[in-house]
């Protein structure tokens, strides 16, 4: 997954509580690769993780090699803090290279592919943050082209947000909202604070290994009320984004039981 916000709305913070969560408490299997200036450090006071800290150059192969250690390690998740500064090292690298500034594009891409592959085919959770800048795009206003003001833009490549599962925005107040949530449990809900239950809850979604899809099927092929209860309370959270699901079956399963108890009972 991914934090993206501006400098102080408690990225850091905010990735250690979902790791808290993640893990079950157990921080010692907890890395941060840290990349802003031991800013890791200053949140020892909830617990024991770890911290590798990551000095210049942030190349993508630099950020490649410390995870490979993590994970040799035994870690079981992997905060990237930041990996904006790996966009920031292909850039001024780009920016170094004489001849054709498009073609030599072909030579900062492979190695962003090969950063950005390795943090999803990594058998371990990661998360990673992101700074944002404001956003621009140019518009007509009188016969003139001027920059208007759109929004805040995380500091990486632009097609990053769909490599995640989810994408969380925090604002200054430090308040979340899923811009991207493949797992439904964030999706469309009010904006909330990030604490270590957050990281809990896609926690169970991981280890539910089911879909949405597959729940609903699993609901539609319930005999009685109490399969139906069982099914809920085994995959809570992610039930509760298909409420309106058990809630019909559970209508028809007490109608389908009043007719029978009906029918038995009544004069013929």
């Amino acid at each position: 997954m991914a934090l993206q916000a501006p400098s102080g709305a408690g990225k850091s913070y905010s990735a250690l509580l979902l790791a808290q969560g993640l893990t079950n408490g157990n921080l010692s299997k907890v890395a941060v690769i840290d990349t802003e200036a031991g800013s890791s450090n200053l949140y020892a006071h909830i617990g024991s993780y770890n911290v590798l800290n990551l000095e210049s150059p942030h190349s993508p192969e630099r950020y490649i090699e410390a995870i490979d250690l993590c994970i040799k390690s035994g870690m079981e998740v992997i905060i990237l803090d930041s990996i904006s500064h790996c966009w920031d090292f292909l850039l001024d690298y780009h920016a170094s290279l004489t001849g054709n500034s498009f073609t030599n594009w072909n030579k900062i891409t492979p190695r962003q592919k090969a950063f950005v592959e390795k943090i999803l085919q990594s058998d371990v959770h990661i998360i990673c943050t992101m700074r944002v800048k404001q956003d621009y795009v140019l518009s007509e206003k009188n016969g003139k082209m001027v920059p208007e003001k759109v929004g805040l833009k995380a500091i990486q490549r632009d097609e990053i947000s769909y490599e995640f599962t989810i994408v969380f925005d925090i604002d200054y107040k430090h308040f979340a909202t899923a811009s991207k949530d493949r797992t439904n449990l964030f999706e469309g809900k009010p904006q909330f604070v990030i604490n270590s239950n957050t990281g809990k809850k896609i926690l169970d979604w991981c280890n539910s290994n089911m879909t949405k899809g597959e729940l609903q099927v699993k609901v539609s092929e319930c005999n009685n009320l109490s399969e139906l209860t069982n099914l809920y309370n085994a995959n809570l959270e992610l039930a509760k984004t298909i409420e309106q699901d058990f809630v019909a079956k559970k209508n028809l399963l007490q109608q389908l039981t009043s007719n029978v108890s009906s029918n038995g009972n009544g004069t013929h």
